[in-house]
């Protein structure tokens, strides 16, 4: 089992940033691939970002591409999204997955074996 629990959310101005963190126990994160997905209210939840067990492999969403890093550090277990230029649609709650299956992380939702409970993002124009 493992456990993860998102932190760094808020209330920010349209061009901010956030660094949002996931810190994970019960075992290692050095033998998942994570995921950051997103959900605003209404919508599906959606991929933002994946990165490989290594951290050599990045995926991104389209419309984060440029803005949004991830990263990880498997010392501490935990990994990272860095948030630049932040837009008002990027206003959603923010989850940190973890996937076991596979090195690389995958664009699917079910692909995932344990989620976090999430940390609100709210953008203001």
């Amino acid at each position: 089992q493992v456990q993860l629990v998102e932190s760094g959310g808020g209330l920010v101005q349209a061009g901010d940033s956030l660094r949002l963190s996931c810190a994970a126990s019960g075992r290692t994160i050095s033998t998942y691939a994570m995921g950051w997905f997103r959900q605003a209210p209404g919508k599906e939840r959606e991929f933002v970002v994946g990165i490989s067990r290594s951290g050599g492999v990045t995926s991104y969403a389209d419309s984060v591409k440029g803005r949004f890093t991830i990263s990880r550090d498997n010392a501490k277990n935990t990994v990272y999204l860095q948030m630049n230029s932040l837009k008002p649609e990027d206003t959603a709650r923010y989850y940190c997955a973890a996937r076991g299956s596979s090195r690389l992380p995958s664009q699917q939702k079910y692909e995932y074996d344990y989620w976090g409970q999430g940390t609100q993002v709210t953008v203001s124009s």
